[in-house]
């Protein structure tokens, strides 16, 4: 019987003979070194995607600034327009007081939504987390 058992474990191995407790380390091994090849590939494809995303934001940023340029250009325009048929100083503040009515009216607008939003929970998720929690109860006391 010794001699059997240590022929089986140096012999020759056959497909379908390696005992199980072998096939089911080799599989862990496979399976470990998968999730880290997984891993790996999606660490260097959100690389990727994260520099993408970084040269959109630059661009993005970019036009803000560009657009932001573009309204002074505007005013300053609408300021010398005005200033044709009125002194300089009254087009200037015509243009500004037009602003600020604009401005005014975008913050009371801004705070209506806010407040809207308010407050900041999730009160229908919580309704039905404490819906489930009473069913649980009420299941588990019959």
């Amino acid at each position: 019987m010794a001699s059997t058992q240590q022929h089986y474990e140096s012999g020759p191995r056959t497909p379908g003979s390696e005992p199980v407790g072998e096939l089911v380390q080799r599989a862990s091994q496979q399976l470990t070194e998968l999730v880290r090849n997984e891993l790996r590939l999606a660490q260097a494809e959100m690389k990727e995607k994260g520099k993408s995303y970084g040269k959109a934001g630059g661009m993005f940023g970019g036009a803000g600034v560009l657009g932001f340029l573009m309204l002074q250009a505007l005013v300053a325009t609408v300021i010398a327009a005005l200033a044709v048929p009125l002194p300089v100083w009254a087009a200037g503040l015509i243009v500004t007081a037009l602003l600020g009515v604009i401005a005014a009216v975008m913050a009371i607008t801004g705070k209506k939504q806010a407040s809207r939003a308010a407050p900041p929970t999730p009160e229908q998720t919580i309704e039905n987390v404490k819906a489930d929690v009473a069913e649980i109860k009420e299941s588990a006391h019959r």
